[in-house]
């Protein structure tokens, strides 16, 4: 005998609650519907579902038992709704984010574990890429955004860039660098020192090689190269080697005490760090939640950033 699931999660609301009217008002029917069920349902097992004159409603045992299908039903129901509602809403869904990554490590790692505090039903999965490879990673729909430093977008791309902080770059050291006792350092001093090139390909090496060329440098000395940034800071605060870094990077790791920026002015390159999607993208509400708190979370940074940046007296 096949029953109709939907009579059976009506019976479920009818036994849980004792009562037609209750019943019908839980699932958001009208009582004589719910009536008209139970009687279809009482005609076609041809057995009686409660008890006669009971109140509170008493099920039969084998209305309870039904009632117990049905109450797996329902649940399975409420949860569904539930989850609609929160994917609707933005609280739950996955988020597939790329990023350049020392911008990931030093920044937004922290700020997803703020927004996954707040939402611990939306999933995050994080990926490495610089710019090339997370543009194709959003055309082919790996990612739904990436969170990287660009100077130019193309007209024609298919994307949008929304920027969130802009772009600065320093020569930053070991905490207990010798050149932090010095006034003012100039050119030379900062070419006597080794130097860690970030990992080929990343915008900072570019950086790099122009930022040496610039100070005169005939030969660049390159002693660590490739690391990711914690080994790059781990090394740095161990050696008296330089490096060029993004000074929010530099920024987010202050309170350790390990690395800080030397007081000398170097070109920054015409570029910011933004996030970047499909211009035509399906409109999915955890994604746009989670763009919306990364950019709200550069805007609170962007003022301490800049404080920071000014309690250095740049030299020439």
């Amino acid at each position: 005998m096949k029953l109709d699931e939907r009579h059976l999660i009506q019976l479920a609301a009818v036994v849980q609650t004792g009562s037609v009217t209750e019943g019908a008002e839980l699932l958001g029917m009208t009582q004589p519907a719910v009536s008209r069920t139970l009687s279809s349902l009482e005609k076609r097992l041809g057995e009686p579902l409660f008890q006669k004159g009971q109140r509170p409603l008493l099920p039969t045992p084998l209305a309870q038992a039904l009632a117990d299908q049905g109450m797996v039903m329902l649940s399975a129901s409420r949860k569904a709704s539930e989850t609609v509602q929160n994917f609707q809403e933005g609280k739950a869904g996955t988020v597939r984010v790329g990023g350049t990554p020392f911008f990931m490590d030093a920044l937004i790692s922290s700020m997803t574990a703020e927004f996954q505090n707040s939402f611990p039903e939306i999933r995050v999965d994080q990926s490495y890429g610089y710019v090339r490879d997370l543009r194709e990673a959003i055309h082919a729909d790996r990612i739904d955004l990436a969170i990287c430093p660009i100077d130019i977008l193309g007209e024609g791309s298919g994307l949008v860039f929304d920027e969130i902080l802009p772009g600065r770059n320093v020569v930053a050291c070991s905490a207990l660098h010798p050149l932090l006792d010095n006034r003012r350092t100039g050119a030379q001093e900062l070419l006597e020192y080794p130097w860690i090139a970030p990992p080929p390909g990343s915008p900072l090496y570019a950086d790099l090689h122009s930022i040496l060329l610039s100070l005169g440098a005939t030969e660049i000395k390159v002693r660590y190269s490739g690391g990711s940034l914690a080994s790059v800071i781990n090394y740095m605060t161990r050696t008296n080697a330089l490096t060029v870094l993004p000074h929010s990077v530099v920024f987010a790791y202050r309170k350790e005490r390990t690395m800080t920026a030397l007081p000398f002015q170097i070109p920054h390159p015409d570029r910011a760090l933004g996030i970047l999607r499909l211009a035509d993208a399906p409109y999915l509400p955890a994604v746009d939640k989670y763009a919306r708190h990364i950019a709200d979370g550069f805007n609170a940074l962007r003022l301490l950033i800049k404080r920071h940046e000014d309690s250095v007296v740049w030299g020439g």
